[in-house]
């Protein structure tokens, strides 16, 4: 696309604005509480509502209030010297039709199975539509909240998944098979990992070409620099922008649809009367996706959402814990995107007018007309039922009415040139009816499209939305379990004993998001639900614990022994070349290896990975103490901080013998994270790794969050080994002691 020289200027306030949005501070700030075990968040609030929406009017019928949106539309268009003109494409119409999008983890269980080694959609497809419907979009998350756990940046990251380039475009086309469009997302926030080399607008746009993408997300933008429009413009592969919030600036002429949390200010609740879209009411065609993540009842989001003729995002694994949709809410999904697909030349009508006239009180329409008829979406705001006469328009000849919600025809009533429609409501639900001519005389069955959304809706609706069930409950994970190992009866080489004895394991997560809702972080094995903060009074038996963390010299001699060689073995030893460590490495922890490679090494050597509670007690003793030396920090018992762009190797696990434990345990903290547990549920596989890394990239809070206090842990997604190594964790090994 070539930008219009009449815009310059507002082109340039927009990469001003993008350029900033690189800063610390200008963070997104989402509804729900953030976690920092520093205390410092450094975030902004994300725009003020008076900028992504009107107010609905006070009273139905305001006078001036439409005529007053009317101005403002025509004021904006002036101001921004809006054309529309990249709504006409052809190549990026399909924007337009996309009411049910998906945010999808690649973390999540649903689309990769490790020991098969293979993304499996239809699995995800099947178990997310037959609860919500079709689903349009899914954007692959495969950034945050891993994204810093060493320099690896967000491209790497996409490059990294299982398969590699290749084995992303094969899922992507698998999505495609399935009618179902694949957005990516761009962090614009990520500038302390490895520096790419090169314009990040021109990398994103050739990866997702090579995978056969269909567009980008951006992660806490509201405004796209034109660069990401002309560089997928000039490679042949045009992609959808798509920022997080509605863009308010000359963006919008490029930024085909966004998405959004509408209320994701402090404090703040949806009001009564529903609110309206500015960039729908802008430009009909924009599509926004609304959303409501840490929200157990979405009524209020999904009712905005059909009140504007909008779409609907869903999260439900919230990076790493299942904040699943409530049947009635999955319900209501399915119910008003199956009208919207159907309906979706109508949603496009440039002479939409929300707050159209309406009967009863608490229920709201919007009027969406067409040469072929008229479309009305509706939302009955009142806690009950609301039934009769709902809607009187002008009478015309040869007019048939639809109740779409209940899929049945409507006999109106008409008297002084108006007619009028009886129908139901149920409380806090939706309606919808249409308004059009018969295409031929005495033509009395409505075309074969409509007359397939009348057959599933009036089937679908013979159960109420209200029996639909709005409980919502957090799943429960379970401890992978790990076998004892044969007891020793004295300290093997290289270990140390640790007496068993009563310990007050006192630990919470360090999840940036999530709060202190029920599901966040794990669930001990004498807990009954996930939760953040944990304290147990444990009885801890008698074992024998490493030293130091597993050295690349001791890993080799495993290697030599065994001839270990993981089947996913992507970043295997990445930091070793022909199959050798470096020079001058023989006593820096080992790296680069999976859970399943730490596993391996413990059993070939008779030992098993430490529980947490075991690795702590090991480095805390009974006493409490913050840190493994003691209760004030001390910067020389660690390495020091690694915040640049290129990541330095580990230090040496015996560099620093004023970190060690009570017990005489070294390198515990600051060097390099060491596995521990692993947890499971039907969606997630994550593991414990307690220490903290010295890599710790600056400029993002977002970053993979480190900790080298005792009395806090790291939980560390998993999706597959070759995914999973990482620079910056590595493990030390326990026996059992009698």
């Amino acid at each position: 696309m070539k930008l219009r020289a009449p815009a310059f200027a507002l082109l340039l306030s927009a990469s001003v604005l993008c350029t900033n949005s690189l800063s610390f501070g200008d963070e997104w700030k989402p509804r729900h509480d953030l976690v920092s075990h520093t205390g410092v968040m450094n975030l902004t609030e994300p725009p003020p509502p008076s900028e992504v929406f009107f107010s609905g009017p006070a009273s139905p019928g305001e006078p001036g209030w439409l005529d007053g949106l009317k101005r403002w539309r025509n004021d904006r268009i002036k101001l921004l010297r809006f054309t529309g003109s990249e709504y006409d494409r052809a190549d990026l119409q399909w924007t337009q039709h996309i009411f049910s999008q998906v945010q999808l983890l690649i973390w999540d269980r649903s689309l990769y199975d490790p020991e098969k080694g293979e993304y499996t959609v239809d699995k995800f497809l099947s178990e997310t539509e037959t609860r919500m419907g079709p689903i349009d979009a899914v954007l692959i998350w495969h950034v945050y909240p891993n994204l810093g756990i060493d320099d690896r940046n967000q491209f790497d990251m996409l490059r990294d998944l299982p398969g590699g380039i290749a084995g992303v475009r094969g899922m992507v086309e698998k999505f495609h098979s399935r009618g179902v469009k694949v957005f990516f997302p761009f962090l614009i926030w990520d500038t302390g990992t490895r520096n790419e080399g090169a314009a990040s607008s021109t990398t994103m746009a050739q990866l997702l070409k090579d995978v056969n993408a269909d567009g980008i997300n951006f992660d806490t933008l509201e405004s796209v620099p034109p660069g990401f429009r002309e560089a997928s413009d000039a490679i042949g592969h045009p992609l959808a922008l798509e920022p997080q919030f509605q863009p308010r600036d000359a963006s919008l002429a490029w930024t085909n649809l966004s998405w959004n949390d509408w209320v994701t200010w402090e404090g703040k609740q949806y009001p009564f009367i529903p609110m309206v879209s500015k960039n729908k009411w802008m430009e009909p065609r924009h599509t926004v996706n609304i959303t409501d993540r840490f929200t157990r009842d979405k009524t209020d989001s999904l009712q905005h959402a059909f009140f504007n003729g909008q779409g609907y995002a869903t999260l439900e694994n919230l990076w790493g814990f299942w904040y699943e949709n409530n049947p009635h809410d999955a319900e209501a999904l399915l119910r008003f995107t199956r009208i919207e697909r159907a309906m979706a030349d109508y949603l496009l009508s440039d002479a939409w007018e929300p707050h159209a006239p309406v009967l009863q009180a608490g229920v709201f329409a919007s009027r969406f007309p067409r040469s072929s008829g008229t479309l009305w979406t509706m939302v009955n705001r009142n806690e009950y039922d609301v039934s009769g006469a709902e809607l009187e328009i002008a009478s015309q000849p040869g007019m048939h009415y639809y109740d779409l919600w209940h899929g049945k025809e409507l006999t109106p009533v008409i008297a002084n040139g108006k007619a009028t429609l009886s129908f139901s409501l149920e409380g806090l639900g939706y309606g919808a009816v249409l308004a059009t001519p018969a295409k031929a005389e005495k033509e009395e069955k409505p075309d074969e499209s409509l007359q397939n959304l009348l057959s599933y809706m009036a089937e679908r609706s013979k159960r109420p939305l209200a029996s639909y069930t709005r409980e919502w409950n957090a799943v429960p994970q379970t401890l992978v379990e790990i076998p004892a190992t044969t007891t020793v009866q004295s300290a093997p080489e290289g270990m140390v004993h640790i007496p068993e004895g009563d310990f007050d394991f006192k630990v919470s997560g360090i999840e940036i998001e999530g709060g202190n809702d029920p599901g966040a972080d794990v669930q001990y094995p004498w807990e009954d639900i996930p939760r953040r903060f944990h304290r147990h009074r444990i009885h801890v038996h008698s074992f024998y614990i490493d030293r130091t963390p597993v050295t690349n010299a001791e890993f080799s001699k495993f290697l030599n022994t065994t001839h270990y060689h993981p089947k996913d073995d992507h970043n295997f030893l990445r930091a070793w070349k022909n199959g050798r460590y470096p020079e001058g490495w023989d006593n820096k922890p080992v790296t680069w290896v999976s859970i399943e490679d730490a596993r391996a090494y413990a059993a070939w050597s008779h030992k098993r990975l430490p529980h947490e509670w075991e690795w702590q007690y090991a480095a805390q003793s009974t006493d409490g103490r913050p840190y493994p030396w003691g209760n004030d920090w001390n910067a020389q018992a660690l390495p020091p901080v690694d915040s640049g762009s290129t990541m330095h190797p580990p230090a040496d696990v015996t560099a620093f013998p004023k970190g060690a434990s009570p017990f005489g345990v070294l390198d515990l903290v600051g060097n390099v994270s060491q596995w521990t547990d692993e947890y499971r549920d039907p969606h997630t596989r994550a593991a414990i790794v307690r220490g903290g890394a010295a890599y710790q990239p600056s400029g993002s809070l977002w970053y993979f969050p480190q900790t080298y206090r005792l009395d806090e842990h790291q939980k560390y997604l998993l999706m597959s080994p070759g995914h999973d190594r990482a620079g910056t964790v590595g493990f030390r090994c326990v026996a059992d002691a009698p």
